[in-house]
């Protein structure tokens, strides 16, 4: 991006947040050899006036070049535990809702203050709240990393492992880290069924994951065959499109009210069902 476009970008940021012009999608993670809706992903949308929709991708790393990701988290905290609220006002199954932090909000001693915060303001449970870390941001300062994990463990909140397999994959603070979820990125997963090495990966990430007990989450679903493989590795959790789009906050409630059509074609065991409910 030329340096005059990006500071125009950067600019427009910083009145993104008072102009109302942020949006949180969610992302539906599903159980799928029992059916259940366990969780959901929240992704942030930025509806630009001039520019339309502008992508994560774009607007993220700027966030972080300029210090903007600390009001960004912020926001994205403040409106997941809002709509964690509301739908469980209007009486909804709710599901833990995971939040990306970034290596630059990650490394923040406020942290841990700002989701406490937001968690009593809006009166949410800390264990419907899961903080996604990635490989990389994990590695850049292990003795600040691992107070920070503590600290945010000391809230009651679930912590993943976000987009594993592409950074260190160091299985020592895999050990050392007190992690519950594990994601298999979505690189591995999309050509699972090509690549024997992608496969071998997969599978042993799952095997990995479900011997020092954490879950096990496969991103970036697409095709039924994709969820056969992995079912027979024995990675149960999902997320992709194959199961749910990301979808407004309104958009989701219904999913929590009424379910997820399941796709035709799946390995499910028994007590599989053809609708995916919110877990009890």
């Amino acid at each position: 991006m030329l340096r005059l476009a990006k500071l125009e970008l950067e600019n427009d940021l910083r009145g993104a947040i008072e102009r109302n012009e942020l949006l949180l999608l969610y992302q539906g993670r599903v159980d799928v050899p029992t059916g259940r809706l366990v969780g959901a992903e929240a992704l942030v949308q930025w509806r630009h006036p001039r520019r339309g929709l502008v992508s994560p991708g774009e607007f993220i790393p700027i966030a972080e070049e300029s210090g903007l990701i600390i009001p960004l988290t912020e926001w994205v905290l403040r409106a997941a535990c809002r709509e964690l609220k509301q739908w469980q006002q209007a009486g909804l199954p709710v599901v833990p809702v995971s939040i990306n932090f970034s290596a630059h909000s990650f490394r923040e001693d406020g942290l841990s203050d700002l989701i406490a915060a937001s968690l009593q303001e809006f009166g949410i449970e800390p264990s419907l709240l899961e903080g996604e870390i990635t490989e990389s941001t994990l590695m850049q300062d292990i003795g600040r990393t691992g107070a920070r994990l503590q600290e945010l463990r000391a809230l009651g909140i679930l912590l993943s492992v976000d987009d594993f397999g592409t950074g260190y994959s160091s299985l020592a603070y895999l050990k050392r880290f007190p992690f519950d979820v594990l994601k298999i990125d979505r690189a591995f997963v999309k050509d699972v069924l090509t690549n024997v090495h992608d496969a071998a990966i997969a599978s042993v990430i799952v095997t990995l994951g479900k011997v020092m007990g954490m879950s096990v989450v496969a991103e970036g679903m697409e095709q039924v065959e994709q969820a056969n493989f992995l079912l027979s590795c024995g990675c149960r959790l999902m997320q992709g499109f194959l199961f749910a789009r990301p979808v407004p906050a309104d958009a989701f409630a219904q999913i929590l009210r009424t379910g997820i059509a399941m796709p035709a074609g799946l390995q499910l065991d028994g007590n599989a069902r053809g609708v995916v409910s919110s877990s009890d």
